[in-house]
């Protein structure tokens, strides 16, 4: 059953008094529990494409439907409270707040959305979130006392603490080393096994090896599509053979591309 249904989508900027195509009639699904990635050239249209079908930026044209509900349709109110709750985001720059320590950083959509009656609830929620992300030990330090690799296992938390349906991820290693890159791929092979439906756009071929499928988009078009399979791993693990055959298949398919 497909969780995300996108139809036909376009968005059109004006710069200079000019109209720019940056999206053209997109169209694909998503399907419940898939981890599918976004790649593709610089200036392409993955971020704008993931920005667009999550409600972050209003699409110009086209349909989007998240559980049958049509995104374009909501007012602006609506869709920041849908994504609040639906939703869950995870971006390269991780956009903590420094006054707080990680624990009240995770825990902050939760209060904001549950309301004062269900602050036990989230608290319970965002210890068993950190206990699966292994950053249990962290939880009383400021985000500047940690690594960067837990700094992300932590935004995976907050984008989590309100069960959404659904998570985006915008190039989620693109600032972490090799080491920290390995550790959150993991976590999200992790949840993707659990069930968790992602969408993410990466740079990264090894990152995107570990998705179930790869959407390749030029110039505003999605151009290729590779099927790669579910990793079914509850504790992301991956063996070596099985990443070398799942990287050669994907390099092979990106020459393809014209990568």
């Amino acid at each position: 059953m497909a969780a995300l249904k996108v139809k036909d989508l376009c968005k059109t900027y004006e710069v200079n008094k000019r109209q720019i195509n940056v999206l053209k009639n997109v169209s694909f699904n998503i399907d419940d529990g898939e981890m599918v990635a976004i790649m593709g050239p610089s200036g392409s249209g993955k971020s704008t494409l993931l920005y667009s079908v999550s409600g972050m930026d209003r699409a110009t044209a086209g349909s989007v439907k998240f559980d049958n509900e049509e995104i374009a349709d909501m007012s602006e109110k609506n869709l920041a409270d849908y994504r609040l709750v639906k939703m869950g985001f995870i971006f390269q720059q991780m956009n903590m707040l420094k006054n707080l320590t990680v624990y009240d950083n995770i825990i902050l959509p939760g209060y904001e959305a549950g309301g004062k009656k269900n602050r036990k609830i989230v608290d319970e929620r965002a210890k068993e979130l950190m206990r699966k992300m292994e950053i249990s030990e962290i939880a009383d330090n400021d985000i500047t006392e940690i690594s960067g690799g837990q700094l992300q296992r932590a935004c995976i938390c907050r984008s989590l603490i309100n069960n959404p349906g659904i998570l985006f991820a915008d190039e989620p290693t693109g600032a972490l080393n090799r080491n920290s890159s390995e550790e959150v791929m993991r976590m999200m092979i992790k949840l993707n096994s659990e069930g968790m439906t992602i969408m993410m756009v990466t740079h990264d071929m090894k990152s995107a090896a570990k998705c179930s499928r790869i959407l390749y988009i030029v110039d505003g078009n999605i151009k290729g599509e590779l099927e790669l399979g579910k990793v079914e791993s509850p504790k992301g693990d991956i063996t070596e053979a099985e990443m070398k055959k799942r990287e050669k298949t994907v390099n092979n398919w990106l020459v393809e591309m014209g990568w």
